[in-house]
């Protein structure tokens, strides 16, 4: 009885594992050479394991991409949590969420959001409506506490500018509007920072807005 008893926990113990490793090595895959072109076979080679082991976890590759993507969005929403409970200068705010954002999905340079609206456009919309609510909360408390402490102009629209935020930063990864030959996301998310920044600073915060354009990291 001991015997099996102590099998049976390896084997509860051992799936969880392997399933993360399968999400990891995905998510790695997939963010450095997208969605669309990246096969399970190339999954399964890249770990050396089976497909079958694969599909253990994951009935198929649809639900891989939506496992990678909600895994992501999880560890994005974790970091940029982090950061905002920092409660740091908005503007220094702003940029370093950027920077984590970038970080973490490798400069985009596969356009994830932009391949999973057009392949796997379910998905896409789920992820979509996560990102809103997620962003809503974080840029309404920066744009707050920018005017509280007098780095944004007291007349801004809070709410209309949090939704046109949102909405800026999801056309800047539409590649048929942005093609990657000729604009990278990270130049695009500087300019549209400091576009951004630039509509809604009073002159102290422009200040502290030039000290990122003319010393950016």
């Amino acid at each position: 009885m001991e015997t099996i008893f102590v099998f049976k926990v390896s084997r509860c113990t051992f799936a969880p594992v392997m399933r993360d490793k399968i999400l990891s090595n995905a998510t790695e895959l997939f963010l450095n050479y997208g969605f669309k072109s990246i096969t399970m076979d190339d999954i399964s080679a890249h770990l050396g394991i089976s497909k079958k082991t694969i599909y253990q976890h994951f009935d198929n590759k649809t639900s891989l991409v939506e496992a990678v993507s909600l895994y992501v969005f999880e560890n994005i929403s974790c970091g940029i949590g982090g950061i905002c409970a920092l409660k740091k200068n908005p503007i220094e705010e702003i940029y370093d969420i950027k920077h984590f954002v970038m970080e973490h999905l490798k400069d985009e340079k596969s356009s994830p959001q932009y391949q999973l609206q057009k392949y796997y456009p379910r998905i896409f919309n789920t992820l979509k409506k996560k990102q809103f609510e997620l962003m809503q909360a974080c840029v309404k408390d920066n744009l707050f506490r920018g005017v509280e402490q007098g780095l944004y102009r007291t007349t801004i629209h809070i709410e209309f500018i949090s939704r046109i935020y949102f909405n800026c930063i999801v056309a800047l990864k539409d590649k048929e509007m942005f093609p990657l030959n000729n604009f990278s996301m990270n130049a695009l998310m500087e300019n549209y920072l400091e576009y951004h920044l630039r509509g809604i600073c009073t002159e102290k915060g422009l200040l502290t807005l030039n000290k990122f354009i003319n010393n950016p990291t």
